[in-house]
């Protein structure tokens, strides 16, 4: 046993939590379910053998691209063992380290995709206000430097938060809210002083996920300053739709996420069913749509992709 608890009686599991109110209907909720994880694998996965597939697209672009395909990818067989479980068999129990490895991959791989969005901001910042030196900038050293600084930037501050959440005492209920174990959600079943949990808690959200999307805004305020200076209103275009994709996918983290912050914060009344579509919507969306989005926005892996499918 991993844990170090000071209670005389040692919990072994949670209990997770699938649909309120709807538990009869599971087996039929399980089907849309069971899509959305079959297009986000599939489409992640066909991102990134086009990517490896085209010497094309071996570009900076492409490659923060195949980051971004494999957070979502890892995101999604984080959370589809739990709950396509309970979906399907009723597997509700989760072992405290299996909650605890599950609970430490899911905030892993969604700091990484804020991340991931960040870098690939910048390199449109790049690619837009300075496509002279783009080639001299980001080289390939480069990127798998970046590469690596993210998971540091990404794993090591979960792993304080691990720590101090583990050497707590877990008693009364062990029922979580979720059909995955959720930092916020496993505080609630310690019975002792939180206090440090909950501000370093805070601190690592504002260093990644408050972060973030102010230097995302910013990178797209000198874009727009930059494009604004062009002459051409065809060259304008062009330049804000290549830029097109990734402000979608940006879309699709943050709104979700301002709405489960939202819900939390100004619905605490409301019935649990609101806040697990909210989560599941916030875990869910990204890895689906993202793949969908540069499908269809970009003309490169469109390219790819029918190429792959021809050669098969």
């Amino acid at each position: 046993m991993i844990l170090a608890t000071n209670s005389s009686e040692v919990p072994f599991y949670f209990i997770l939590t699938g649909i309120p109110g709807f538990e009869a209907f599971h087996t039929w909720i399980s089907i849309p379910f069971c899509c959305f994880y079959t297009v986000s694998i599939m489409g992640n996965t066909t991102i990134l053998a086009v990517i490896r597939a085209e010497p094309s697209l071996h570009e900076p672009m492409y490659l923060f691209l195949s980051m971004l395909a494999l957070t979502d990818l890892g995101l999604t067989l984080t959370t589809l063992p739990t709950v396509m479980g309970i979906l399907w068999f009723n597997a509700s129990k989760i072992s405290f380290e299996a909650c605890f490895t599950q609970f430490f991959f899911i905030h892993a791989f969604s700091f990484m995709e804020s991340s991931v969005l960040l870098v690939m901001s910048f390199d449109r910042y790049v690619a837009i206000c300075r496509p002279l030196h783009y080639a001299s900038i980001l080289t390939n050293q480069v990127i798998s430097r970046i590469g690596l600084a993210i998971i540091c930037r990404c794993i090591l501050p979960i792993i304080p938060g691990l720590i101090l959440l583990i050497r707590l005492p877990f008693c009364g209920s062990h029922n979580l809210s979720h059909s995955y174990c959720l930092h916020q959600d496993m505080i609630k079943t310690v019975c002792a002083d939180t206090t440090i949990n909950s501000w370093y808690g805070l601190v690592a959200t504002l260093f990644i996920i408050i972060l973030d999307p102010m230097l995302i805004l910013l990178s797209y305020v000198l874009i727009l300053k930059s494009v604004l200076r062009i002459s051409s209103h065809v060259e304008r275009l062009r330049a804000l739709n290549n830029c097109m994709s990734h402000i979608l996918a940006v879309l699709v983290l943050y709104v979700p996420m301002v709405g489960v912050s939202m819900t939390h914060r100004f619905a605490k009344h409301a019935p649990p069913i609101v806040h697990v579509i909210m989560a599941n919507i916030y875990l869910l969306a990204p890895p689906v749509m993202n793949p969908i989005i540069y499908s269809v926005k970009t003309k490169q892996i469109r390219r790819g992709i029918f190429h792959l499918l021809s050669h098969r």
